[in-house]
């Protein structure tokens, strides 16, 4: 048995990527809109900010199991635990940002259905993720390394692509309503300082 697991490392590099997603969901900038907006970005942010927690809890935790020491069977459990708290953690996002309905602005109700659709679309990705690792080969280790690296690049798609609707559904006077939330605020502290 090797000393050093990189594959680990690597993986939770390719999660860090994951919790920008995260921050698609929360605003920056802050000039008056109207009280419509206001109330939809303060109803999809109390709906977002709990799930933003549970990615992040889910993140550290992967993060945490990637000691040179990890068992294979300890890094298959944590990992599957998390990416199953992500898939529901996306699914909610989705039902927050459906619940809420179209944001007050041109185009709203096209923005919002393409946000609702790429989160329930993140949230099948992780669940997918998550039954990769419960097939992996825990008693070689080499095989199971070789197929945590596959999912490390899943993991790296996962965190290049898939949130440009959620940009989209945020930019211009949606974000600044969403910034003014302090629900949104908090949401996106967290998940910036684990971005790499």
């Amino acid at each position: 048995m090797e000393g050093t697991n990189p594959v680990n490392k690597k993986l939770a590099a390719a999660l860090s990527g994951g919790a920008v997603l995260v921050l698609a969901l929360t605003g920056c900038g802050g000039d008056d809109n109207s009280d419509k907006l206001n109330s939809w970005a303060e109803t999809v942010c109390d709906g977002v900010q709990p799930q933003a927690k549970k990615i992040e809890a889910a993140n550290a935790s992967i993060q945490k199991q990637t000691s040179d020491s990890s068992r294979p069977a300890d890094v298959q459990k944590t990992d599957a635990q998390a990416f199953q708290d992500m898939s529901d953690a996306y699914k909610a996002m989705g039902a927050a940002v459906q619940k809420a309905g179209a944001p007050d602005v041109d185009g709203g109700e096209k923005k919002q259905k393409a946000a609702v659709s790429e989160l329930n679309q993140l949230s099948s990705s992780y669940a997918s993720l998550k039954k990769q690792v419960e097939e992996l080969d825990t008693k070689d280790q080499a095989k199971f390394a070789d197929g945590l690296k596959d999912i490390a690049s899943e993991l790296n798609k996962l965190s290049e692509s898939g949130n440009d609707a959620l940009k989209d559904l945020e930019e211009g006077d949606v974000g600044q309503a969403m910034a003014k939330q302090a629900s949104c605020k908090s949401a996106s502290a967290p998940a910036s300082a684990t971005t790499s």
